[in-house]
């Protein structure tokens, strides 16, 4: 069981900023540091930021990113309200069926369903696999009832 031990300083460096601030013992003969008690916060009462490794600029970067997405969400949810033709087939209330259909047929919002409606009327509609009458139906309710359609 001999020589198992780390080797014992019992004189070990603590270095802050360069400078030794205080000796202990330890396994190591110089620990450094970034805070010690003589420049931690809590006992010197001053508000200090430490950057390690730009922690800070980095979480600043990731905020500043959110908030542009947050803002970009904004806007996008704001064009939706105010135009129902930005609305997704699934207002439709199709069914999986009917809207598996229709985005099928690269028709993934109302203003793509309403253009082909206004180039082909219902048989363009009908003439999409697994669309039938009361899809049409549906979808011609709901564009009426938008304003979008007579």
């Amino acid at each position: 069981m001999k020589d198992i031990h780390p080797e014992w300083y019992p004189e070990a460096e603590v270095v802050c900023d360069g400078e030794v601030v205080m000796t202990i013992g330890a396994t190591q003969p110089r620990i450094v540091v970034d805070v010690w008690s003589g420049t931690h916060p809590f006992y010197t009462g001053e508000a200090r930021m430490l950057d390690t490794e730009g922690q800070v600029d980095r979480f600043m970067r990731r905020l500043q990113r959110r908030n542009e997405m947050a803002a970009e969400a904004e806007v996008v949810e704001v064009e939706d309200k105010t135009d129902p033709r930005n609305y997704t087939v699934d207002a439709f209330e199709l069914g999986k069926r009917g809207e598996n259909a229709l985005l099928n047929a690269d028709l993934t919002t109302v203003g793509d369903v309403l253009a082909l409606y206004e180039e082909g009327g219902e048989d363009a509609l009908l003439a999409l696999q697994s669309v039938g009458q009361q899809a049409v139906i549906a979808i011609k309710r709901y564009m009426r009832a938008e304003g979008l359609i007579e």
